[in-house]
């Protein structure tokens, strides 16, 4: 077995993984709660498996950091996108708007 010392550690580095909770919701996520009891009890996994499972854990967040970083594109919207890449080669899109009426209809 692990001493407690690598254990507690182990469960540190996992909380830091986490996503950070707002001060008032301080309380333990159910998956806090999860991770706390799987390395407390004593028929946990091996310790190599959870550290194997922490550098997964790590590599998955560096992972969503990379893809943000690299593709700021990727949560806008596509009209915001468009302003964008026209603004990136010098050019402005015009400004649109409606006329009263017009809306659905034709010309003709």
């Amino acid at each position: 077995m692990a001493s407690p010392v690598k254990l507690r550690s182990i469960y540190r580095s996992f909380l830091r993984e986490l996503p950070s909770r707002p001060l008032a919701e301080r309380s333990k996520s159910p998956l806090q709660a999860r991770i706390r009891n799987t390395i407390a009890s004593k028929s946990a996994t091996p310790i190599e498996q959870a550290e194997q499972f922490l550098q997964y854990v790590k590599a998955q967040r560096m992972y969503a950091t990379l893809l943000e970083r690299y593709n700021p594109g990727m949560n806008m919207e596509e009209e915001e996108r468009i302003r964008l890449t026209a603004k990136r080669v010098g050019m402005e899109l015009p400004v649109e708007f409606l006329v009263e009426g017009s809306e659905g209809e034709k010309g003709g």
